[in-house]
């Protein structure tokens, strides 16, 4: 029988989220339900909720940074066991027979991968987040969170630490390489942790000066105001990838001209408006300008290895889920250092 849980729920574009029931369903043969411990709160929770993205199936669980426990198993899991520390990350499935499916980049399915909220399941439901106290997910994209890792900060690292990770990795950020860094936010720290474990020199492009203390802390080598104009005289041609975290409007030609020749900036954030490209801003220096989501499977286990080999988490600020709509409008604010994770027992 499905299982009844507690979840706090957006109801409409223009209201707060609201303490709700959701109904989990029952475990089949492949199976695992997990008992959710911390549920981090990313900014595309809130642009889904809003609507600013499209389209939602209210009411709405939103949350895919999930960090907890295994509860229960199907018959024929061989992946996890009850007890194991484990991860829900931005899909719960995929066609698992497409070229990128087969090849093991799930995050690329050409049917399009179920994603952990307002997705629409195999069985037509809609999936629901992590913002609940349970969830229940197909094995094959569960992943397993090293001992050496605390739940809590362990859990954005499910988006914030894989949507940085999987670029730094493709892109090859290592010893001798140049990477930036835009954006000092819940993405941007954890681009900074990784870039730096990686062997990268690290640059952070920033607003303002005004994290600076923090960035140098987590790993950058430099730091730098992009409202100062000379920034773009000092920083030109100089990095082999810049990393743009950012989910806002920015002259994205100025940041062109920060590459070296063969440099390589990746979008990860996304803004809701255009981000328009001179031609000119790449030929001169055979730059190029990419995207990148989540990782696969394998590599947001491999990146959660990492991050316990190097003792890297996220920086967190743990909040009852009664505090959620207050954490949200402080997220809207760039009020947080610099993940709001969700203690869910709280919602017992």
């Amino acid at each position: 029988m499905p299982t009844t849980v507690n979840a706090y729920a957006a109801t409409a574009p223009d209201q707060p989220l609201t303490r709700t029931t959701i109904e989990r369903r029952d475990v089949g043969p492949h199976d695992v339900r997990i008992e959710i411990a911390f549920a981090g709160v990313c900014h595309s929770d809130i642009h889904t909720a809003r609507a600013e993205w499209g389209p939602v199936p209210y009411p709405l669980v939103v949350g895919h940074e999930i960090a907890g426990t295994v509860a229960e198993v199907g018959s024929e899991v061989t992946k996890v066991a009850v007890g194991d520390r484990v991860g829900v990350g931005c899909m719960v499935d995929s066609c698992r027979e497409c070229e990128q499916c087969v090849a093991g980049r799930e995050q690329y399915c050409l049917e399009g991968n179920i994603p952990t909220y307002a997705g629409t399941d195999r069985d037509g439901s809609v999936t629901h987040g992590g913002y609940s106290q349970q969830v229940v997910v197909t094995e094959g994209f569960v992943v397993r969170i090293p001992d050496g890792l605390d739940l809590d900060v362990a859990a954005p690292l499910l988006c914030a630490g894989i949507t940085t990770y999987s670029p730094l990795r493709h892109w090859g950020a290592g010893p001798g390489t140049k990477v930036a860094v835009v954006g000092m936010g819940g993405l941007g720290h954890m681009g900074v942790k990784l870039a730096h474990a990686m062997g990268a020199e690290v640059t952070v492009l920033s607003q303002s000066l005004k994290k600076q203390e923090d960035g140098l802390r987590l790993g950058a080598d430099a730091y730098y105001a992009t409202s100062d104009p000379e920034t773009f005289t000092e920083l030109a041609n100089r990095f082999d990838l810049i990393i743009n975290t950012v989910s806002a409007e920015i002259d994205v030609n100025a940041y062109l001209s920060l590459l070296a020749v063969d440099g390589t900036m990746v979008n990860v954030g996304a803004p809701p408006q255009p981000l328009p490209v001179k031609a000119f801003s790449l030929i001169p220096f055979r730059r190029s300008f990419a995207g990148s989501t989540i990782g696969s499977i394998a590599e947001t286990q491999e990146m959660l290895d990492f991050c316990a080999e190097h003792g890297l988490g996220a920086e967190i600020e743990v909040i009852p889920a009664d505090q959620v709509n207050e954490a949200w409008e402080r997220v809207i604010a760039s009020d947080v250092r610099y993940r709001f994770v969700i203690d869910t027992s709280t919602l017992a």
